[in-house]
This record gives C-alpha cells, structure tokens and sequence, in this order.
C-alpha cells in the first residue's frame, strides 16, 4: 500500500507485476476498492516510474460490464494512469478467472458457448467470457517474457487464446 516500503528493492528488475486488491471482489467492497486498489495501483506505478521499470503489468477487468461498477471504475482509473505514467504496460482484462474450489462458474460454459455463436451477443460473450486459472497463468507469464512496448491491452479474447493463436503479439495497443 505504500510505494515507498518497496521502491528501492524493484530496482534491479525490468518488470513489475501489480497484483494487490481486494479479494473475492463484489458490489458490496466499494469502499475496500478506493481503499485498496485504487491506493495499491496509484503506488504500484509511481513506484515503478521512480525506480525506472521498463515494463508494468497490471491485472485490471473486462469492461464496460452490467455490474460491478466501482470495481471497474477503480481499474479504469488506474488504467488511466498507467497510460499517463509513461510507462510501457501490459493491462490484462479477464472478467471471472475460474480456479479451484469455485465450480459454479462451470455451469456458464455452455450458455457462453452458445451466445459466442450468436451475432449479437458474440461481443459481449467474448469480452465478459470465463477464462481459467491456467489461461491466466499463461497470460501473465506471456506478458512477462514479451514486454509490451507502449500500452497493450489484452482481453478475455486473448487471455484465452494465449499464444497458440499468436494473439498476446498480434494484439493492439489501446
């Protein structure tokens, strides 16, 4: 929560990966978010301008969404940071990781595979989609080993395609 307790031990790296928040996020944390995401980032990337990091990695969240609205508005500020930051970053966008001890999520995957096939809920299907723990993983260690050069922002899409279909180099700076 403080930049400063750990700003002169990140100097030596070339990459930061910012994962402190708020966990098992739900409406009812608003406040824990402005509290403690929003402090956690704000620090994570004025300590990382200061020590000089080349590449920052941040876990944000898919939007715009139905809900959960003061969560995305605290990524979307830090997001908003980072890209005023100077920094070159890596922004993952998942929506729900599933991983153990949480099933219920298993019994979305048909009606998300049936609304990525229909034309107008495709979209919102792709970018609110489930992707899992390992699918994470692999994101972040992709984004680890291949730092972006300015902002590149990665969804659900590419979270979940993973390098198999090229998509962590192929996607866009936004």
């Amino acid at each position: 929560m403080d930049g400063a307790s750990y700003r002169e031990r990140i100097k030596p790296a070339t990459t930061l990966v910012q994962l402190v928040g708020v966990s098992h996020p739900s409406p009812a944390k608003a406040a824990e978010f402005c509290s403690i995401d929003l402090v956690a980032g704000r620090e994570a990337i004025a300590a990382a301008v200061s020590a000089g990091i080349q590449h920052l990695i941040y876990v944000s969240v898919a939007h715009p969404a139905p809900m959960m609205k003061a969560y995305i508005a605290v990524r979307a500020e830090c997001e908003t940071l980072i890209r005023g930051s100077g920094l070159n970053a890596t922004i993952l966008r998942p929506w729900y990781v599933r991983g153990p001890g949480h099933r219920w999520p298993y019994v979305l995957v048909p009606a998300y595979w049936l609304l990525e096939r229909i034309s107008s809920t495709r979209e919102g299907a792709r970018r609110l989609g489930l992707v899992t723990l390992e699918q994470m993983l692999q994101g972040l260690t992709d984004a680890v080993e291949s730092p972006s050069t300015g902002v590149c922002v990665l969804g659900e899409p590419e979270i979940r395609a993973g390098r198999a279909n090229a998509a962590f180099g192929a996607a866009s700076a936004r």
